[in-house]
């Protein structure tokens, strides 16, 4: 059996943090003293109903705990859901209604067994709706474990505090509800991305306020975008969900920058390239493993016929001139693209999408696709009918 320094280290290897310093390694030396398993959580709000590759980084980390033989406690955020995370967020979050977020959690179950063990014995799936509708009284008891000036000294909330931008009391009570599910499932460990370290070290807190052993956390490195900048998130239009069709998955990876591959590589534990790789040749082989983890070998391949049907048999030009695009709001009317990019007239525009004559990035878009993420556009070549190319920037 490995060493609780040696396991320690190997589960920590990738992270962005171990905290505290030798806190996984004294937890795991615990639980090897009192013969059981550790009880490793994570918490997902059900904002929306798919799960993308960014949240495979902490997945695969749960799996990696698993197994060596701890268990998993998924807890599905119904009820903090109703409130909406702040981390991050300039604004408050719109909410969601119950019938939007049963049926987002809904899919998050069916989706994280594509990466963790589903053995019952190894994962155990909670809804936090069980212990926050709470009487006033324990609320009270839970609101007395920490102070404004702890919640401000959150760099979101400190940011919007300091730009006079609104910061409800319920937005507030947030990280105290993410930090009182640690005492709900006495979790030992908790995962989450770095935006989430604040809410993560709160929760010990609260656990020691309740009596509960501190738990240890491991945070992990935020998986950027199909832009290659932001992070990915369906709200910014830069996400590949694990659960989209092959042919998808595959196209959409294909269009990651070449510099952000190293990133995608390490953070989503797919084997790198030989040294010497031609950057395409690489991004190739990257797609097939992440359709093959998510769909299988056989769609992979398929998934890689129809890329080159569409893509190599429209060998792009040498040279392709550039056209700067307007945006509003962070979305592009294709129409206007069109017309601003080619000279052609926006009905025009819009009867080549029907006839599927505009392809964007290799991929054909039809008459529905009217307006399209801004993210997804700047930086991609429109091709009009077999001949006419153009490099399309955002402005705006």
């Amino acid at each position: 059996m490995p060493s609780a320094g040696s396991d320690a280290a190997f589960l920590a290897r990738n992270a962005a943090e171990s905290l505290p310093a030798g806190g996984l390694e004294h937890k795991l030396q615990e639980a090897a003293a009192q013969g059981r398993p550790l009880r490793v959580k994570l918490g997902l709000d059900p904002t929306a109903p798919d799960i993308h590759l960014g949240h495979t980084v902490v997945l695969q980390k749960l799996r990696e705990f698993q197994d060596r033989g701890h268990r998993v406690v998924l807890i599905v955020g119904d009820y903090t859901a109703r409130i909406g995370d702040p981390s991050g967020r300039s604004e408050t979050r719109p909410v969601l209604s119950a019938e939007e977020i049963e049926a987002n959690a809904r899919t998050y179950e069916r989706q994280a067994f594509r990466v963790i063990d589903a053995d019952r014995e190894r994962y155990e799936l909670r809804f936090n709706g069980e212990w926050l509708d709470m009487r006033m009284e324990e609320l009270f008891r839970l609101a007395r474990t920490t102070t404004v000036a702890q919640l401000l000294d959150r760099e979101d909330f400190a940011t919007r505090y300091a730009a006079g931008a609104p910061i409800s009391v319920l937005e507030l009570l947030y990280p105290l509800m993410q930090g009182y599910d640690s005492v709900a499932v006495r979790a030992d460990v908790e995962l989450g991305g770095t935006d989430q370290t604040f809410n993560l070290l709160l929760a010990r807190d609260i656990q020691r306020h309740y009596g509960i052993a501190e738990q240890a956390v491991l945070t992990l490195p935020i998986l950027p975008g199909i832009d290659g900048v932001e992070k990915m998130s369906k709200t910014k239009g830069n996400q590949i969900g694990i659960a989209e069709p092959p042919e998808e998955m595959f196209g959409k990876t294909m269009r990651l920058p070449d510099d952000a591959m190293a990133s995608w590589f390490e953070l989503l534990a797919v084997d790198p390239p030989v040294s010497g790789t031609a950057p395409r040749d690489a991004k190739r082989g990257l797609a097939r493993a992440l359709v093959e983890r998510f769909h299988g070998a056989q769609a992979a391949a398929a998934a890689e016929a129809h890329f080159d049907r569409v893509f190599v048999a429209h060998e792009l030009p040498d040279e392709i001139g550039e056209s700067t695009i307007e945006a509003r709001d962070g979305v592009v009317h294709v129409p206007a693209a069109l017309a601003s990019a080619f000279g052609v007239s926006r009905s025009e525009a819009r009867r080549l999408l029907a006839q599927g004559g505009v392809r964007l990035a290799g991929e054909e878009l039809g008459p529905d696709d009217l307006d399209l993420p801004a993210v997804r556009v700047d930086g991609s070549v429109v091709q009009l009918g077999r001949r006419r190319f153009r490099r399309l920037q955002v402005r705006g």
